[in-house]
């Protein structure tokens, strides 16, 4: 079964989000190799319309299954350029989500 992960993330100034968008293009072909695939495209909340989140950028990704994440950090690759992902940011949500049927 499919999980998706919800990234919310709040950039460190001077540099933060260049810094995290060099991390992406790194980041994507491993992802790629285990399985994942960025769902959204790359989004900049603009305001909240109901309640309070002031992230500076928000996408989705979808992983195969429980296992592809753990699998992916553990890679020695993906070791060589999470600290891009660590120099680029001061807080992220990362919220583990399943599809949830809808309205039939």
């Amino acid at each position: 079964m499919s999980v998706y992960m919800l990234n919310a993330l709040w950039f460190k100034p001077d540099g933060g989000r260049e810094t995290y968008l060099e991390y992406i293009k790194a980041a994507d072909p491993l992802v790629q190799k285990h399985g994942g695939r960025r769902v959204t495209e790359l989004f900049a909340p603009v305001s909240a319309i109901r309640g309070h989140l002031d992230a500076d950028m928000l996408f989705v990704v979808e992983y195969p299954d429980d296992a592809a994440l753990p699998a992916l950090i553990a890679d020695p690759e993906y070791q060589k350029i999470r600290h891009l992902r660590d120099d680029a940011i001061t807080d992220s949500w990362l919220i583990k989500m399943e599809a949830a049927p809808g309205p039939e």
